[in-house]
């Protein structure tokens, strides 16, 4: 019976850190962010309008845009006017504003992640993933100005440990190992 529970344990650490792409992710109930979230959980769960289809170059001009804001920490979630209100914002701010972008003008299948920008990252990171026809892109108008593939960002970036698409909480599985 350990020997099992250790062999699951191993290859979901495993299939979770392989990449951004592969990630296990889990439905939850509960995030360690809930509570910090509070001021933009309206905009996560807002019902977007799934008429249109985005396209890569308007999103690209997105996170241009974003990525020009100066890079500020606060502990504060900001909401998406006030990221883009020429004070300074953080990852946080940033994604969440693309990410109230995105659901407006109709993109599908768009999740808040935060998670570890790098594999020896020791602060957390906030960035968008975005699944669509044409590939999955990580979205992060803090470091970079245009979307990129997940293979792009190569398998030791971009580790998720929780994600939010509307209503619905994620976590992802080396997360679930790490806490057993």
């Amino acid at each position: 019976m350990k020997r099992t529970l250790l062999l699951t344990a191993a290859l979901l650490s495993i299939a979770a850190s392989s990449s951004f792409a592969d990630a296990l992710l889990f439905t939850v109930n509960a995030t360690p962010y809930d509570n910090q979230m509070a001021r933009i959980w309206p905009v996560l769960t807002v019902r977007s309008r799934t008429s249109n289809r985005v396209s890569l170059n308007v999103v690209n001009q997105w996170i241009r845009d974003l990525r020009s804001i100066p890079y500020g920490f606060t502990a504060l979630w900001k909401t998406p006017a006030e990221a883009q209100s020429g004070a300074p914002a953080d990852c946080k701010a940033k994604a969440v504003a693309l990410y109230e972008k995105m659901q407006a003008n109709g993109a599908t299948n768009v999740r808040l992640v935060i998670g570890k920008r790098t594999s020896s990252s020791r602060q957390t990171h906030a960035w968008l993933a975005w699944d669509t026809q044409d590939g999955n892109y990580v979205l992060d108008p803090t470091f970079n100005w245009t979307a990129c593939t997940a293979i792009q960002a190569g398998k030791r970036n971009y580790q998720p440990l929780y994600a939010y698409a509307g209503k619905k909480k994620f976590r992802a599985a080396s997360t679930l190992v790490a806490q057993n």
